[in-house]
């Protein structure tokens, strides 16, 4: 490392603002996912939109907005596809969804994705650590953030193989190894 023999990998970040009567009252950001989750037993009511555009409204447990590294988290124990972390996207994600139509989304990290909270209350949770309080009328806005994470790798490793030792993938007998 003090000789800085390592590999740079930059990582898209996602930043998040939480509206409550046109006032900003939570602001951060999330190298994984942010989430809007549920915060009784009872499911949270969520209306969707994406590039100001609507797109849904869902009964639902929560929705997870995830990042390229994300990806491999939370959103992929929920149903989600993998990501490379060069590809520059986000994963929408409705969890356990009373809808017909709830399958998780790829969209680009220019767009705007924003959640409206119909239920009484709800909790946003920023890579599970960050976590606040929502109420009827909350609406979070997601956005690509403009500072990036950088992480250092000691050797160049394919994401193809990282994916391949963390989730213990078989591939013995490809003609490849």
């Amino acid at each position: 490392m003090l000789e800085k023999n390592y590999i740079v990998d930059e990582r898209l970040v996602l930043g998040y603002s939480v509206m409550r009567n046109e006032n900003e009252v939570s602001l951060g950001w999330a190298l994984n996912e942010v989430t809007v989750e549920r915060n009784e037993t009872t499911m949270v009511e969520l209306f969707v939109q994406i590039d100001h555009r609507p797109l849904s409204r869902w009964g639902c447990d929560g929705l997870i907005c995830s990042t390229p590294t994300g990806s491999t988290a939370y959103a992929f124990s929920a149903g989600g596809p993998v990501v490379w972390p060069q590809v520059e996207a986000f994963v929408v994600l409705p969890i356990s969804a009373h809808a017909l139509f709830s399958k998780p989304l790829v969209v680009s990290a220019q767009s705007t994705v924003v959640i409206h909270v119909e239920s009484s209350d709800a909790l946003l949770s920023a890579d599970s650590r960050r976590k606040f309080q929502l109420i009827q009328g909350d609406r979070v806005v997601m956005t690509r953030d403009r500072e990036t994470v950088r992480l250092a790798h000691l050797k160049e490793i394919l994401f193809t193989d990282r994916l391949v030792a963390k989730f213990k993938l078989p591939i013995e007998g490809w003609r490849g190894e």
